[in-house]
């Protein structure tokens, strides 16, 4: 037992864990849905709770990072709200997206793979996005931006700013 949560902790985290786990520990090679389940819920696997689920199912907290780095779907560090996906497949490299992904960079000031403080934004390239034909393609959660350009990054990324906005005003 690690000393970091286990210890009669009351943290509603820990009970929301114990929700999951009660549903899908019992269950044969449940591994894999419990990390689905407790990232749906935080939105990224945080080092406590991975000791805590290691700790509440007896699976060493080794197997569980070996798990959580082997598939993409999982993430240890926290994600912005909205996620771009900068497509570098063929199509899109040769019609200019290293240059879109670099635009990105500058103007988010992170690298890809990088969250923004805010935790607003998160910058990923990615093999292929499966719109070949809009090329070069960028995703930001479930919208797909087609045609893109360095120029357009700015259009793209005040879109998300002004539903931030409207938001707060609300």
């Amino acid at each position: 037992m690690c000393n970091c949560c286990c210890k009669g902790s009351k943290d509603p985290r820990f009970e929301k864990v114990d929700e999951i786990l009660s549903k899908l520990a019992n269950e044969r090679g449940a591994l894999i849905a419990i990390l689905q389940h407790v990232q749906h819920e935080f939105g990224y696997l945080p080092e406590d709770v991975i000791f805590y689920i290691a700790s509440k199912t007896g699976i060493p907290a080794s197997k569980i990072y070996g798990v959580a780095t082997f598939y993409a779907q999982f993430h240890l560090k926290p994600r912005g709200k909205y996620v771009i996906r900068v497509c570098l497949g063929t199509a899109c490299h040769v019609k200019g997206a290293n240059k879109i992904l670099a635009e990105f960079e500058k103007q988010l000031g992170i690298k890809a793979g990088e969250t923004t403080s805010d935790l607003k934004f998160t910058l990923e390239r990615v093999g292929c996005l499966g719109a070949c034909g809009l090329a070069p393609t960028v995703m930001v959660n479930e919208k797909t931006y087609g045609k893109m350009t360095p120029e357009k990054v700015s259009e793209v990324l005040k879109e998300y700013s002004d539903v931030e906005a409207a938001a707060s005003a609300q």
